[in-house]
């Protein structure tokens, strides 16, 4: 929870809220949510100065002799040219130190409001916010197997997102609900992040139409003014690594900083596909590619908050598929959280990354993996952190609950060691003595309920005890807990009119256009 005053629902900040809504907010049950992660811990640093001060080096003259395509967009082709940038044909050539100074316009940090303001994030400094798994037009279960997603399983993940009590932020495309039309599907999407929980969410970049239906949302959810003054998006806009922006994209980031809501500038690499195989050169690429994306958001708009991105993984030079949760990963999400801390901005990387087809041994290790790489790294925004299956193919129920579950972890060990004097505990050793147990000691009694992290759903018991319940393996646990939680789920209150309002708006939108499934 943020440290906001008292809570204030949405559609009540720009407009008094009525007599159904005041009703609907004492009869809603609260869900607990974890406050974001404020480390206490140290980040893990893997470059020299030397070597970070050479990347910066290379990555300008990357920009400067090499330079980075804008495709599709002479708007953008002209606001570079005007910034003193040399453009030619869709080539912009970027002198050395004006993307650096443009970049410098981007807030360190910034506020994300939810529609329940005690759900507010602040993504920046020590901080680590963690979002859902983004875009699998899979989904996954124990009883219906691998198909193709739908609405109803995308409403699903963001009821069980709102449940998730690790989890800070409901996300963007959870999953790719494929039995509503391409150019509808971000309507019902939005609706329900808006309707189904209060957690902060993501915007549609798939079009600048998309993108500027999701702003519209909001000034009905928040109000129009609210919108103007206040960050209530953060959403992905991927770079066609290596170093070509598309219009739709940079259409999608034009809407965005123009009217005050954050992007994740985000190069999309596979090592040794879209960036080269060594980790000292796909920094450079990134970084060259995050100078030139978050430069142009400062040219659209000057202090436009914006989040560095580094999705990256390497790739299995016998199949071509590629993997996750290696040491080249790391290195290279270590590294770039020290570049993004030294231009002083937000970083966005890591995940539940895995390759495994199935919530199994192999998903276990390889998201273990990458959870606690990101931590360290310095992530300030985590998409995909629960959920991720084969690749990011694929959202699974089940390892969407077994990875909320293990990121309390996260949350416990960025607590830091507790040195005091009840962290130190003089006087539990000086009353249990030699040859003593603290089981009955008066310090065991204050601490025990909140001392250890404590999982929902691993097994503890013993052997014989889990034996008669049917020895039923992690999956089996996180299948009932999938069903307990949306079993139990309550719709969060919501101003009944905001809600009628905004599905008035969806349904109008879809009518006024035929499907396009293409």
């Amino acid at each position: 929870m943020s440290d906001a005053a008292a809570p204030v629902r949405a559609g009540r900040r720009g407009r008094g809220g009525g007599g159904a809504a005041r009703r609907a907010e004492r009869t809603a049950v609260s869900v607990e949510t974890a406050k974001y992660i404020e480390r206490n811990i140290p980040n893990y640093e893997v470059l020299t100065e030397g070597a970070l001060d050479t990347i910066e080096a290379n990555a300008e003259m990357v920009l400067a002799e090499i330079g980075v395509n804008f495709v599709d967009n002479p708007a953008a082709l002209e606001r570079w040219k005007s910034a003193g940038a040399q453009v030619d044909g869709e080539r912009v050539r970027i002198p050395r130190g004006l993307a650096r100074k443009l970049c410098a316009t981007a807030p360190s940090e910034y506020t994300q409001h939810a529609r329940n303001p005690e759900r507010n994030v602040v993504v920046g400094g020590k901080n680590l916010v963690l979002a859902p798994v983004y875009g699998p037009p899979f989904v996954r279960d124990a009883e219906g197997g691998r198909r193709y997603a739908t609405m109803d399983d995308f409403e699903k993940f963001v009821k069980l997102g709102y449940m998730s009590k690790w989890l800070h932020h409901s996300g963007g495309t959870v999953c790719e609900p494929t039995d509503v039309a391409v150019n509808k599907r971000h309507l019902d999407m939005l609706l329900a992040h808006m309707v189904y929980s209060d957690k902060p969410f993501m915007g549609s970049v798939t079009e600048p139409s998309r993108a500027q239906d999701s702003l519209e949302m909001c000034e009905i959810l928040f109000g129009k003014e609210f919108v103007q003054d206040h960050t209530v998006m953060t959403s992905l806009i991927n770079i066609n690594s290596p170093l070509t922006f598309d219009s739709v994209m940079m259409g999608a980031l034009e809407v965005f900083a123009k009217n005050n809501q954050a992007s994740i500038i985000s190069p999309f690499i596979v090592g040794g596909a879209m960036a080269p195989v060594s980790v000292a050169g796909t920094l450079t690429q990134v970084l060259a590619e995050v100078l030139a994306g978050v430069a142009y958001s400062q040219i659209v708009r000057p202090g436009a908050p914006v989040v560095m991105g580094t999705f990256v993984t390497s790739i299995d030079m016998n199949s071509g598929a590629p993997t996750f949760g290696t040491p080249e990963a790391s290195h290279i999400t270590y590294g770039a959280g020290q570049l993004a801390r030294r231009l002083g901005l937000p970083y966005r990387s890591a995940g539940s990354f895995c390759g495994s087809k199935l919530p199994d041994a192999q998903a276990a290790y390889e998201t273990a993996n990458s959870l606690n790489m990101g931590l360290l790294a310095g992530v300030n925004f985590m998409l995909h952190s629960c959920g991720w299956l084969e690749g990011g193919l694929v959202a699974s129920f089940e390892k969407f609950v077994m990875d909320a579950d293990m990121l309390g972890t996260l949350h416990h060990f960025a607590q830091g060691v507790d040195m005091s004097e009840n962290g130190q505990a003089m006087g539990a050793i000086e009353e249990v003595g030699p040859g003593g147990h603290y089981l009955g000691c008066e310090h065991t009694q204050a601490n025990f309920k909140t001392a250890f992290w404590r999982s929902d759903l691993f097994d503890y018991k013993p052997f014989e005890t889990w034996d008669e319940e049917g020895a039923r393996d992690t999956q089996t646990l996180a299948t009932a807990r999938v069903a307990k939680l949306l079993d139990t789920y309550q719709q969060p209150a919501l101003d009944p009119e905001i809600e009628a309002r905004l599905r008035a708006y969806v349904a109008e939108k879809k009518a006024s256009m035929p499907d396009a499934f293409g």
